[in-house]
């Protein structure tokens, strides 16, 4: 019997294949030659462990599958995407888009170096939170800040650094779980405070709370239930009402906020949710919020109240591992600074540019897109349709927002398939189904995107779906906003 061993082409030979001369103009001679001896090898593997005899591919063949194998292995996983689903804090997409400050921050001091730890006036080393803490201050009324790399870090070091081998009091009602099963009460655990419930479910009294002070008692909790509401017969307390019993017993009070809002959103149709300057005002020690939610900035975690609490915070050992870099303190800063002036905040912050625009303006970018989408090969029917969305990120899950879409039913294939042609596509672009229908919502589509919606349809109907067999549902829906579904898309709040 012939050695299939003798079947498989050298290194150099497939080299000289116009596929993979073409892939070293694209990438690098490198990285095809090391392509080229990881495919042979795994091919080598297979040949010497199969069952049966494997018809080895000719050179040609070999040659276009490796090009192909390494341009797919090429493409970055994490690129850009046009979040046509509606959900402005989609988690699986992003949270937050960053204003173009901010942008224009962090490639400002990432392109070279930065003083991210000396002061310039003098030359000395200094702290790099105060990058952004005299614009936390200002904008919170705190007397000091500092930053983490999230709002789950920020609750798991204010725990550590003040209430470590004690006690915190925290309601029952109160004892939040976020995406990915991180639960309050296992970050009190990991920080090695005790948890001490009080209330029930749907009612807490300020009584429960003075009960169960005792001589372990370290710190009283508030925690916002941004990603659940308990309606109906409940009572809880609020945070001057606990900032008055913490006084009275000489114990800090910590307020986690969570989600972030810096201004009042009612205007925008957002509604109830708290602002860290109100829980300042209010006399918390420590407010804990997501710098990435509704304040629309970088990924991160803020810290800001009385400076005691924040320097004993500041100076855990823990801080070092949890701190930011450059880039985030950057586009933090920046987008600070635009709140400094609410008019240009909502204008400039594209979380707020997006719930702020009218639903006329939407309902006239719908009517506009639609016929144009109607046109592209493989579209049967494409609809402006209104219809309601959420915020997402865990953030005021039963508030609806309005909003209008581009509704379009193609010709071939399901709409699951036609959902993963869009995810597929460049740019790649997530949408939501709906009764069999493939909606565009233009609530989180910028206008100088709607060009680009038009060329992905084009297209998409130059790669029909014959074939294509994804697994059942798998387009039916975005990726999670944070770990619910798209019947439920507000989702439940990756922490914070």
């Amino acid at each position: 019997m012939q050695n299939p061993f003798r079947n498989i082409p050298s290194v150099n030979e497939l080299l000289e294949s116009p596929p993979l001369r073409e892939m070293v103009d694209q990438v690098s001679h490198s990285v095809v030659v090391s392509g080229v001896r990881k495919f042979l090898s795994d091919l080598r593997h297979d040949v010497q462990n199969a069952a049966a005899e494997i018809n080895v591919p000719s050179a040609a063949e070999l040659a276009e599958r490796i090009a192909e194998w390494i341009e797919n292995d090429e493409t970055p996983a994490l690129r850009p995407v046009i979040n046509a689903t509606g959900i402005l804090l989609h988690t699986g997409l992003g949270r937050a888009p960053l204003a173009g400050e901010a942008i224009q921050a962090m490639s400002d001091v990432g392109r070279g170096y930065a003083s991210v730890e000396v002061d310039l006036a003098s030359g000395e080393r200094s702290q790099r939170v105060l990058a952004v803490e005299s614009l936390l201050v200002q904008l919170t009324g705190a007397e000091a800040a500092v930053v983490t790399n999230n709002n789950a870090a920020a609750t798991l070091l204010t725990l550590t650094a003040l209430a470590h081998g004690r006690e915190v009091i925290a309601s029952r009602g109160q004892l939040i779980e976020i995406g990915g099963s991180y639960r309050l009460p296992d970050v009190m655990t990991a920080s090695g405070a005790r948890l001490r419930e009080v209330g029930t479910t749907n009612k807490t009294r300020i009584a429960d709370y003075a009960s169960a002070i005792g001589d372990e008692t370290a710190a009283l909790m508030n925690v916002h239930t941004s990603n659940y509401r308990v309606v109906g017969f409940t009572e809880s307390v609020t945070t001057a009402e606990l900032v008055a019993l913490g006084r009275k017993h000489h114990l800090p009070v910590i307020d986690d906020i969570g989600s972030g809002a810096l201004v009042d959103l009612t205007k925008f149709g957002v509604a109830d949710e708290p602002i860290a300057a109100d829980s300042i005002r209010a006399g918390a020690d420590v407010v804990l919020f997501s710098g990435d939610k509704l304040l629309g900035g970088p990924q991160c975690g803020i810290i800001v109240g009385k400076r005691a609490m924040i320097k004993k915070i500041s100076q855990h050992p823990m801080m070092r591992a949890m701190r930011v870099g450059k880039l985030t303190l950057a586009a933090l800063a920046a987008t600070l600074r635009l709140y400094r002036d609410p008019q240009t905040a909502e204008l400039s912050v594209p979380l707020l540019m997006l719930l702020g625009t009218p639903i006329e303006n939407l309902r006239q970018r719908a009517q506009r897109l639609a016929p144009q989408m109607a046109a592209c090969d493989g579209i049967a029917t494409a609809d402006a349709v209104d219809d309601v969305t959420f915020l997402g990120g865990g953030s005021v899950p039963t508030q609806k927002i309005d909003t209008c879409c581009v509704a379009v039913t193609p010709t071939k294939g399901n709409v699951s398939e036609f959902a993963a042609r869009m995810r597929n596509g460049l740019p790649a672009i997530f949408g939501r189904v709906s009764q069999d229908r493939f909606l565009f919502d233009l609530r989180t589509v910028f206008p100088h995107q709607d060009a680009q919606l038009i060329k992905a349809l084009d297209a998409a109907a130059a790669n029909p779906p014959a074939g294509e067999g994804p697994t059942a549902g798998a387009g039916d829906q975005p990726p999670a906003p944070d770990g619910g579904s798209q019947e439920s898309p507000s989702g439940d709040g990756a922490w914070r």
